[in-house]
């Protein structure tokens, strides 16, 4: 598995980051959905930089034009609720993609055990195409492992696939990386250091989808 952490460079998307961290900003909902979004935008950007491109010819009123475009059909894919912001962001620059969701829970056991269980998956053939996998945190790597498999259980075997994680704790980072191919791309912001007994991240930013969406019972 291959790691990029745009966070390292001097760009906007730390500023958008910030702002999606700040306990004061980020109680504003839509402030906060918006940064998801345009963080998204941000990774699709960079993913467009890897694909498969050939020349075109695109009929203008005055002449003919050779424009170079992109050959890889790309699926789209989130785990509800808290990627869909993130998932719009990247829809945005990728309008064509086809699109995929899972839903999948934490559901808690004795202490601090839990499982993740997928109730939902819908996607469209995934075979040969980049498949993105967007979510806003990955704390232990469980739940985009399992909608990962499940998506490829369904839908195929994609020819490369980019997980879109934003935040990240350095521990599924490493786990991650023991455990996908070569074909797939991690793309975060920022990787924290800690990952508590709950398997929260800190600093992290607390609960994306509560955050974006409001709290639920």
């Amino acid at each position: 598995m291959k790691i990029v952490n745009l966070g390292e460079k001097n760009t906007v998307l730390n500023n958008f980051v910030a702002e999606m961290r700040d306990i004061k900003i980020q109680k504003d909902s839509l402030r906060f959905r918006t940064n998801l979004e345009r963080v998204g935008s941000i990774f699709a950007y960079e993913i467009s930089r890897t694909l498969a491109y050939s020349t075109k010819q695109v009929t203008t009123p005055l002449g003919i034009a050779d424009v170079r475009t992109i050959d890889t059909p790309v699926v789209i894919s989130t785990i509800l609720r808290a990627g869909l912001p993130l998932h719009k962001g990247i829809h945005d620059f990728f309008d064509h993609a086809e699109t995929a969701f899972v839903a999948a829970f934490r559901k808690y056991g004795k202490g601090d055990h839990f499982e993740i269980n997928i109730e939902y998956c819908t996607c469209p053939s995934t075979e040969g195409k980049c498949l993105i996998l967007a979510d806003p945190m990955l704390a232990t790597g469980s739940s985009i492992l399992l909608a990962y498999g499940k998506l490829v259980e369904q839908g195929g075997e994609p020819a490369c696939t980019h997980f879109v994680c934003p935040i990240a704790s350095r521990y599924a980072v490493e786990d991650l990386s023991k455990t996908l191919p070569d074909n797939v791309t991690l793309w975060v912001a920022a990787i924290d250091e800690e990952l508590t007994s709950h398997s929260y991240i800190v600093p992290g930013l607390g609960d994306a989808g509560d955050l974006a969406f409001g709290a639920k019972l």
